[in-house]
């Protein structure tokens, strides 16, 4: 239900100009590591929310420590800005929106729920294909710049991500509750393009439609 009714979301989240740059290898260096940026203030806020809702029947579910990003993703940081590299960011308002929304979720087990699945399971599917492309354009590796799409912890990932759909599948909703995460799912797709969005104005312009 989840994937049927969030499908053209993601799509729109896929075919984005700065998501196509990037596969296609148009996109600067820069622009890569300014993706990174934004990607670390949204999961400090995303990982800071699951760890008080662990113990969640319902959060609690999804919320698994190999999933978490912030190490790698300041090993990634770290290798492409600098050993300065805390001075050297900032997050974009389209990232403070996003990062605000996932903090309200704090309160709202269902509504984490979609903003884990959203970013999670796109970072094990979708996201190893960011991988492959930005180790072969931009000379990076797990060591450092690419940490973030490595989880070396989970082993298998298609079987790791059949469990994932297993226990979403076994999350006692009523209709309300799936309905809400559905909603959610389709707002949290919204907040991650905008961030793309602006992204794509700062580093090409031909990348932010």
């Amino acid at each position: 239900m989840l994937k049927r009714a969030t499908w053209s979301a993601h799509e729109d989240a896929e075919q984005h100009g700065f998501t196509r740059a990037l596969l296609d290898g148009r996109l600067p260096r820069e622009g890569y590591a300014a993706m990174v940026a934004q990607h670390y203030f949204a999961y400090v806020a995303l990982e800071r929310v699951g760890r008080s809702l662990a113990g969640d029947p319902v959060a609690g579910a999804v919320v698994h420590p190999g999933l978490f990003r912030v190490p790698a993703l300041e090993r990634d940081l770290e290798a492409l800005y600098g050993g300065d590299w805390r001075e050297r960011i900032a997050p974009t308002a389209a990232t403070r929106a996003y990062t605000a929304r996932i903090e309200r979720t704090a309160g709202d087990p269902a509504g984490y729920v979609a903003h884990h699945y959203t970013r999670y399971l796109g970072d094990l599917s979708g996201g190893q294909f960011i991988r492959k492309v930005a180790a072969g354009a931009y000379g990076l590796d797990e060591r450092g710049g690419t940490a973030f799409y490595h989880f070396s912890e989970l082993g298998s990932l298609p079987r790791f991500k059949a469990g994932y759909r297993a226990r979403l599948d076994a999350l006692e909703l009523d209709e309300a509750a799936r309905d809400h995460v559905v909603s959610e799912t389709r707002l949290a797709y919204r907040l991650n393009v905008a961030v793309l969005a602006d992204l794509g104005h700062i580093f090409a312009a031909d990348t932010a439609a």
